[in-house]
């Protein structure tokens, strides 16, 4: 598109340098023959309305055919013995009506609109052939200007359509990226949604299975939580000063230090406040 606008701006230079050039060779007859060609352009664009003009009147004439042939087939159905009372044709007929009414109106309407620009393309051609009589010497004279003007004129309208047509589909390009971009920002939601909830399960479910199972983690946690509630507690410890290794000794043994005791009473255990 960029390199489309760049073109046509150089375009529209080179031309109306060029034009300049040769206006400034051919002297004043250009102004003269000026309203030559303009009267020519108009009258160009009053035939083009003619002609559209002529399409619509021909499109109603043909709307108001088909509504009278409407309403016709609707009287016949109305005025059968068969069919005297049947509503639907009544209604057929009303509907066929205000067709044939809306059609005449159209008809009337761009029938006027047609004497009213052919009119005025007659009254163009002319004025065109009055100034072509008139202006005959400068006409021929600055010739080559106005063909030269043309030429550029076709050749900017060209670009010109071509700079049009880029801009849509430019327009077009970037609806589309605003939609891939709303559809990603949609879709990355959904993932974290996705992500949440799959998190919020695991969690839940860890909890609810944590007595049957727990994980490595889960055992991990409860075991710091263990020990860092026996760090708050003291317990005495003197019933084990007579044990070299408390883990080597069977029962057996341990019964014949108590008899070598004495029996002189129990162990006793003592806990001090919390810290």
């Amino acid at each position: 598109l960029q390199e489309a606008r760049t073109a046509y701006r150089r375009i529209l230079s080179e031309s109306a340098r060029k034009l300049n050039t040769q206006g400034s060779q051919l002297g004043n007859c250009i102004e003269k023959a000026r309203p030559y060609y303009e009267a020519r352009r108009l009258a160009k664009e009053a035939q083009q309305e003619t002609q559209k003009a002529a399409l619509r009147y021909e499109r109603a004439v043909s709307m108001h055919n088909a509504a009278r042939e409407m309403v016709f087939v609707a009287e016949q159905g109305v005025m059968a013995d068969k069919n005297r009372l049947d509503p639907t044709w009544q209604e057929m007929l009303n509907h066929a009506t205000c067709k044939v009414n809306e059609a005449e109106e159209e008809r009337l309407r761009s029938e006027r609109e047609h004497q009213r620009v052919t009119q005025l393309c007659q009254q163009a051609e002319a004025k065109v052939q009055a100034l072509q009589k008139s202006l005959k010497r400068v006409i021929v004279k600055s010739k080559p200007y106005f063909e030269l003007k043309a030429q550029f004129n076709q050749i900017l309208e060209e670009h010109k359509a071509k700079v049009t047509a880029l801009e849509r589909l430019v327009s077009q390009a970037k609806t589309r990226y605003s939609v891939a971009l709303r559809n990603l920002e949609q879709i990355s939601e959904q993932i974290h949604a996705r992500r949440l909830q799959r998190l919020i399960v695991g969690v839940t479910g860890g909890t609810h299975l944590g007595a049957e199972c727990p994980p490595a983690d889960t055992l991990s946690v409860l075991s710091l939580q263990t020990i860092a509630s026996d760090l708050q507690k003291f317990d005495s410890v003197e019933h084990l000063l007579g044990l070299s290794d408390a883990t080597s000794l069977n029962s057996d043994e341990l019964e014949e230090r108590e008899q070598r005791r004495g029996g002189q009473g129990h162990f006793k255990h003592h806990r001090s406040i919390s810290l």
